[in-house]
Formats: C-alpha cells, structure tokens, sequence
C-alpha cells in the first residue's frame, strides 16, 4: 500500500507540475451576459444567420463590400495593484502582444513551419493587422495605452474591469477600437472575450498581464510559462471575431467552421500528430482556438478566415472596423462644399480666357475667345 501511495504521488506531483491547463472563460462569460440580457442571444442568432449567408457568397466568389487587409486600432487598458507593481507592465510588453497579433493573423509568425502537412493547406493569411490607436476618442494623440492603479487583487469575469463606476476603465467607442483589459482576472483565467452582438458597454478582450505579451519578443517581461508567447490574445481575439472553441465546447461538438475537424474536447499541452478523435484523421490541435501550449499553437484555417472576415460586412457586428476604426479618425466630419473654379478654354497658352463667371445668381459668358471678360 505505501508503494502504492508513493507511486500515485510522483504521479500526480509529475502531471501538476509539467502539464499546465489553458483556461478561456468566453463561454462562461456569455452564458452570464445572455442570462441578464434575454435579447442577446436574438442578436446573436441573426449575427450566425449574416454570417452563413455570407461565408456562402465567399466560398462562391461573390463580391464582398470588405476586400484586402483590414486595419485595427487597440487601446489597452493596464489595470494594476498597487501592491504588486509587476502588473503595470511595460509599453515594451504591450507592443510584443501587438507583434505577435500581426504575425498569426498574417501568417507570418514563424512557427508556421510546424502545421503538419496535412493541414499545411488549410493554414490562413487572415489579412487583419493591428496598430496602438494614435487618436483618442476626442480627437487627442495617445499612445494608445491607458494606466490605472487599483488596489483590487483580482477582478474575475463580471465585466467590472470595464467599467469606471466599479474602478475599472470604461471602453473607447468600441465600434471603432479594440478595447483590450489588461488586469488580474484570477481563478486560473487566462483571458475571455465578447462576442459580436453584445453590449458596445463591455465590448472587447481581458487577458492577465501574464499571459500577455511574448518572451520571444525582449526581456524583463511579467510571463508565465508555457503560456508566454502572446496566443491567448491571439486565441481571444478570435473569440472577438466570432470564431468558437475548435471543439464546440460539447463533446464532437460544432464551431461552425468547415475545415475544422470536429474533436472529441479540448487539447492541452503540446501533443503529437496524428492525435485522432470523433473519427477524424487527426484534430488540429495546433489551431489557435484550442487550449494547447503557447508554443504548440500555428494556425488558423482558411474557413475560420471567412468566418471571421464576415463580420466585417454590413450586419457582422464588426463593420465599423472595415471604415478606418479609431487610427484615422474624420477630423472634419461635416465639411462644406470647396469653391467651383471657372474653366479655362482654349489651346494656346498664351490666349486663353475665362468661359463664364457665376456669382450668386449672376452668371453671363463671354461669349467666345473675345479675350475679355464680363
């Protein structure tokens, strides 16, 4: 019995300390929102609804009113303790989350490479980019980051974070930016999303300042292994575009993507290919919106692109980010109508002369090549 003991103990001590579980609260979260907003689910539904319709017309080649690389502007919002000054995080941390957003939703992050063959074909340039907002909401310069001391240890997922009347930040017009918390969640929680369709109130991403941002990207940064490399944003923001967990949060669930191999549950870790579940040849795991390491996730898949570009179309919950969003905002957004100015006729440049001249509602002509004006 002691040996017995002493085995399941080095078991257990050996699985705790070498396997840690990615922990996404999305979907809690939104059960939480639709139980005290009974219409968001309505939303949502007719969101699914534009987004089928839409994912139909791309895969048939229809013209699409959103073409090219979408730009994003993000404002990050550091909610700190006091008394642990490490979560104020640096801007050099912040800019290594934005890096790293660029290189997966491009493709050009360079573990790419590790895509088994068998799905290398599915692996999406997304051609969504992101950038630090260089304008506020009131038409001042930022810098794109806000810095808010609390002395709040933890802030869990009730959304208080986001809300100034509970000490967190209220969001920018979050038609235009990408409002991204930045604090303590707690409980475990790595990060968790909104939606499209939910309230403009709470719209946006919340990650822990330990999981945000990549130690591959400088030093000195506040990182947790093995989620150190900036993919629960990554996987966060899929969230924000309207991609689900790769395996439907059900068993052999559904994401309402195509190409997406339906799996049994989620995959944690880094495992090996082929790992086969519900029947397939092998699930991809090494899809962003799985729950492996940092370091084990590559891709997202040409479906999932569709999926999340269709929200960009009128009706996708995200349109507004399709008309140049918070980086370039109108400074003049009701401008009046420049002067008419008169024509000139005539071939030598040397004799030309003015055709007619309006004023008001006096208008006359000179009548031809006169030379003289009236």
């Amino acid at each position: 019995m002691r040996k017995l003991f002493t085995f399941l103990f080095v078991v257990c001590t050996f699985t705790t300390t070498t396997f840690a579980q990615r922990v996404c609260a999305t979907m809690e979260h939104l059960a939480m929102q639709q139980q005290q907003d009974p219409t968001l689910q309505q939303r949502m539904q007719a969101i699914e609804q534009h987004t089928h319709h839409t994912t139909n017309q791309m895969r048939q080649g229809s013209n699409t009113r959103v073409a090219g690389v979408i730009t994003i502007p993000v404002v990050v919002h550091i909610l700190y303790n006091t008394s642990n000054p490490q979560e104020n995080i640096s801007d050099a941390q912040i800019q290594s989350q934005i890096d790293v957003l660029n290189e997966d939703f491009r493709k050009l992050n360079a573990d790419v490479s590790g895509v088994p063959d068998f799905f290398a074909p599915l692996a999406a340039d997304i051609e969504i980019e992101f950038v630090m907002a260089t304008v506020d909401p009131d038409g001042n310069p930022t810098n794109g980051i806000t810095r808010k001391g609390s002395s709040r240890s933890s802030w869990g997922t009730s959304d208080a974070m986001k809300r100034s009347s509970q000490g967190g930040v209220d969001p920018w017009d979050a038609s235009r930016y990408l409002n991204m918390w930045v604090c303590n969640i707690g409980g475990g929680i790595l990060g968790y999303a909104q939606f499209p369709g939910g309230s403009l109130a709470t719209d946006g991403v919340v990650m822990s300042p330990q999981f945000f941002g990549s130690s591959d990207k400088g030093t000195g940064f506040y990182l947790s292994a093995p989620f150190d490399k900036g993919r629960t944003t990554t996987h966060e923001v899929g969230h924000w575009l309207n991609l689900r967990h790769i395996w439907g949060d059900a068993n052999c669930g559904n994401d309402f993507v195509a190409d997406t191999p339906t799996q049994q549950t989620s995959n944690g870790g880094c495992p090996s290919f082929p790992n086969a579940t519900c029947g397939n040849t092998s699930d991809m795991f090494m899809n962003y919106m799985d729950y492996v390491d940092d370091a084990c996730m590559f891709m997202f898949s040409e479906g999932q692109k569709v999926r999340m570009r269709a929200t960009f179309e009128a009706g996708g919950g995200r349109e507004g980010f399709a008309e140049g969003g918070g980086s370039d905002p109108d400074p003049d957004p009701d401008p009046q109508p420049g002067p008419n100015y008169c024509a000139s006729q005539g071939n030598n440049a040397s004799y030309e002369w003015i055709e007619t001249v309006s004023v008001g509602d006096f208008s006359n002509t000179t009548g031809g090549n006169e030379g003289m004006l009236t």
